[in-house]
């Protein structure tokens, strides 16, 4: 007994150095794994070996090989397909546990499903084995619960709960109930440290002992007997500890209601454990002793598909039809509406939350200077104000945003937003709605991952449940009462998705053409761990041929076949190209699919076991386990949308789709910000620094083809040694097309080590030679902000906003100090030695022409007035003045936009 808690003693001492933390780390030998005083292994790659656990009276086995690294995933195109990565070969041809398992609770999902009511649904798992024996044995856990005070759908829920075998979520260990106690006997708290608690409890066990005479009265794992004197010291003397199991059971309750609520479509939390066995199964390779309709139904889907690559018209090369799909994108704009799945947790990032040290999630990573949910707000504005500047019309496109209560997700997305009023769109603009957080569960056996008594390890169930969810939630309603018939989406990691034309090409297609989903794609690298799109072909039991575009996940890549070969002979880039997650959607055919009630609501399900899980028991103890939950894909809905034919089609079958995609260069389409890059680390790939770099190389293909002189942004090794060559941001409503920003641009040069940053909309610059920092801030930047009469602040757009018009400048200035040790790249956070900064208040004006401007200045214009700099013969002159009242709208010039065989043309107009 003592080497055990020696053992929980290490592991707590461990937890406590960043040092030994690091060996409890998932590694090649396996997993250390420690349950909160309960049970203690090791998971090793070594040969079989049992383990005695004195305080739990019983023997566990730890399996043969560690968790091992693989995802899975099910899906339509081929029933109940899988990813196997590194799986172990199985040679037995006996039923294992697990496929038992798996077999009984078919047999429970198919009767609870067949239950026409609440009461039948009752009957049927009361009757099951499990469930009676296990609350038959357990007498004191029903009263310590108080069961007589639940209602007939809670029990039912717990019943569930052990009907799957996860009985072990309702232990109460000994443990557990000291240490909830020992606060109020003068005792430590939860928060003091891992040893002390482990010591705390040792000492505990002993005193038990020596009271008994029998440590065998210590509680059980199998059959959770803590003990009546325990209850009794709950019941008559803990009061606020029985508060905190109520509180407890509360919460558990309320994710197995979310759980059988939102897997209906499935059979609720029988339905998602019956998915989580058959993807566990299918990644151990465990074939032999399925089901023969499931070994079937594989075998046809891999021997009859046949996949190809997409065709579809390519917007860097095609310029003419690029420009007339963006047309058809911004007429179309009153009818879309955007579509943000937030609900990550994004743990690759890391990102921490300075003053309170709690998780922050991806929504909240400060980028370019701001928070990422506010760049695509940015972008959204942007081509809403291309919509007024060329129809005259004021459009705010209504918002749907999908989070979760991960890391407060949703809270923190809420507050934002109410920090930044909405952003001037007005409450009513937006829609949030949650996702439900799922259980996590073990690599080996599927066990639901708790880190204390009914509290679950959980994790948001992937972005593919935004269809169902949003059909549950009424978000597709709440569209159509916009006069919304199609959405663009598009995820927050991705902050390059709305570059040039992108966006509003995608969307333009897919309206104009009727489509009911499109893909923006792109070039992709051979052996990257990126999806792909595919047009896949597949000849159905029935005799037809369907086809359709979907995405397959790089994991499948082996089992369907599909090789990762170059496009040609010694290159880089793989034929397939890339699923990038950036999507056009026809709003009533997604909710057709996500409120069909039945699996296809749950588009493309994933196991992905390949990755450790961290969390912290309720000792402060840290682990880390290769877990999982059942994930979904959003963009396979795709998968519910294949086209059928009665012959096989040879020639002109993606015109008849309902399906399409389009490409672009692949930096205008995708570059994500998913991970942190570590101090050593030389790959820039998914990272903030990365995606920074193809923002600035789009800078740089933008401002060249302007005729302005720069320096290439190199290699990235470049990078990492000495940061960019140059900082250049623009806010989106310059354009947000190239054709709008090049007639805004004309000459010059911008030398190497500068920084340009424009928050502005209607600027001119001709023949401006940049050699150091030059920002310019416009306080209205797309028009002016009123309230209205719901109290919400509003933003019109309009002519009143900031400009700025630069002809034949030199500035040169000590810019930023790219020495600095504090500079932070990608965040645009550095320090400066110099700056020429204008800030334009209200509807100021700048104008600056025929002059050198040297040294460090800030020009601050106030509203209503327009500040001009020329050249006198005694130096820089001067001029404030008032904009008179006739121009006090529109200012003394602005950008008239019109449209002419589907290109921009842009005329100043003076007043």
């Amino acid at each position: 007994m003592l080497d055990l808690f020696t053992l929980q003693i290490f592991s707590a001492l461990c937890s406590g150095s960043s040092a030994m933390a690091s060996c409890r780390n998932v590694s090649s030998r396996g997993i250390a794994n420690v349950d909160a005083g309960s049970q203690i292994g090791l998971v090793s790659n070594k040969s079989t070996r049992r383990h005695r656990f004195l305080n739990l009276g019983v023997e566990r086995k730890i399996p043969k090989s560690s968790a091992s690294r693989f995802a899975v995933t099910r899906r339509l195109i081929a029933i109940k397909a899988v990813s196997i990565i590194d799986a172990p070969a199985q040679s037995s041809s006996q039923p294992s546990n697990l496929e038992q398992e798996l077999r009984d609770l078919k047999i429970l999902q198919a009767r609870l499903r067949a239950a026409e009511t609440q009461r039948e649904r009752i009957q049927i798992i009361n009757q099951q084995r499990r469930v009676a024996s296990f609350f038959e044995r357990n007498e004191i856990l029903k009263d310590l619960l108080n069961f007589e005070s639940l209602e007939e759908r809670q029990i039912y829920l717990l019943k569930c709960l052990v009907s799957i075998g996860q009985e072990h979520v309702l232990v109460i260990e000994q443990s557990w109930l000291d240490l909830k106690q020992r606060p109020e006997n003068g005792g430590q708290s939860r928060s003091s440290s891992p040893l002390k608690n482990a010591l705390y409890i040792l000492l505990s066990m002993i005193e038990n002992w020596e009271k008994t005479g029998n440590y065998a009265k210590s509680p059980t794992f199998l059959n959770i007997k803590i003990g009546e004197n325990s209850v009794k010291t709950v019941n008559a003397k803990n009061k606020s500890c029985k508060e905190e199991i109520s509180n407890a059971m509360d919460k558990l309750l309320s994710t197995l209601e979310d759980v059988e609520t939102f897997y209906d479509c499935i059979g609720g939390i029988v339905g998602y454990q019956v998915a989580i066995l058959e993807l566990i199964l299918a990644s151990k390779n465990e074939w032999h002793s399925l089901s023969s309709q499931f070994h079937q139904d594989y075998s046809d889907a891999s021997s009859l598909n046949e996949f190809y690559v997409p065709l579809g018209p390519d917007l860097s090369k095609n310029i003419e039809y690029a420009a007339q799909a963006a047309v058809w994108g911004i007429e179309g704009l009153p009818e879309l509406g955007e579509v943000y799945p937030l609900g990550g947790s994004g743990d690759r990032l890391g990102l921490i939350d300075k003053e309170t040290g709690h998780s922050l999630p991806v929504a909240m990573l400060p980028y370019c200077g701001r928070t990422l949910l506010e760049g695509l707000i940015r972008d959204l504005q942007a081509r809403e104000f291309l919509y007024y500047k060329t129809y005259g019309k004021q459009h705010i496109t209504p918002v749907a945003i999908m989070t979760s209560a991960a890391k407060d997700n949703h809270k923190h997305i809420m507050a934002l937003c109410e920090k930044h009023d909405w952003f001037g769109r007005g409450r009513q603009s937006f829609q949030l709605f949650e996702q439900p957080l799922v259980p996590t569960v073990d690599a080996e056996e599927g066990k639901w991952v708790k880190s204390e008594p009914f509290k679950l390890v959980l994790k948001p169930g992937g972005h593919g449940v935004i269809w169902k969810l949003a059909s549950d939630k009424g978000i597709f309603d709440w569209f159509y009462s916009h006069g919304c018939r199609s959405a663009t989406v598009r995820q927050i990691s991705n902050p390059v998705a709305a570059t040039d034309v992108t966006l509003l090409a995608l969307a333009g297609i897919g309206l104009h053409n009727g489509k009911k989903l499109g893909f923006a794609s792109c070039q992709r690298s051979v052996g990257a761990s990126e999806g792909v799109n595919v047009l896949l072909e597949r000849n159905t039991s029935a005799g037809c041929w369907e086809y359709g575009l979907t995405c397959i996940e790089y994991t499948e890549f082996n089992k369907l076949g599909i090789i990762d070969a170059p496009i040609s002979p010694g290159s880089v880039q793989a034929q397939y190209p890339a699923n990038t997650n950036v999507l056009y959607v026809d709003l009533a055919t997604v909710e057709r699919i996500g409120s069909s009630k039945s699996e296809a609501s749950l588009p493309g399900m994933i196991l992905n076991l390949k990755k450790p899980i961290n969390y912290e028991d309720y000792l402060g103890v840290k682990h880390s386990i290769y877990a999982g939950r059942l994930e979904c894909t959003m963009q396979n809905v795709a998968d519910s949308l294949f086209t059928s034919h009665p012959y096989r089609c040879f020639s002109n079958v993606q015109e008849n789709l309902d399906t399409f995609i389009v490409y672009n260069e692949r930096r205008k389409v995708t570059s994500s910000a998913k991970r942190k890059r570590k101090a050593m680390d030389k790959s820039l790939h998914q990272t903030p620094d990365g995606s920074l770099l193809d923002i600035m190389r789009n800078a740089y293909d933008l401002l060249v083809s302007c005729n302005i002189q720069m320096d290439k942004v190199e290699d990235n090794t470049l990078y990492l040694n000495s940061g960019p060559p140059f900082l250049v941001f623009f806010h989106p409503a310059l354009g947000p097309l190239w054709e709008v920003i090049r007639q805004k641009f004309r000459g010059g040069s911008i030398a190497k080590g500068s920084e340009l940053q424009l928050e502005i909309a209607e600027f001119s610059w001709v023949d401006v030679q940049l050699d150091g920092s030059l920002i310019i801030l416009a306080e209205n930047i797309m028009g002016s902000e009123k309230s209205s009469e719901n109290e919400d602040t509003m933003l019109h757009y309009g002519q009143q906003c900031g400009k700025c018009r630069l002809q034949n400048v030199k500035i040169a200035n000590k810019g930023v100090d790219w020495k600095s040790s504090e500079n932070v790249y990608w965040q645009h956070k550095v320090d400066r030695l110099e700056t020429l900064k204008i800030v334009l208040h209200g509807n100021a004006e700048f104008d600056a022409r025929d002059v050198v401007l040297k040294g460090d200045h800030i020009f601050e214009v106030p509203d209503g007035h327009r500040l001009q700099i020329t050249t006198r013969d005694s130096g820089l002159s001067t001029t404030m003045e008032p904009i008179i009242d006739d121009m006090s709208i529109c200012g003394s010039w602005h950008w008239k936009y019109t449209l002419h065989n589907s290109h921009f043309n842009l005329e100043m107009v003076e007043l």
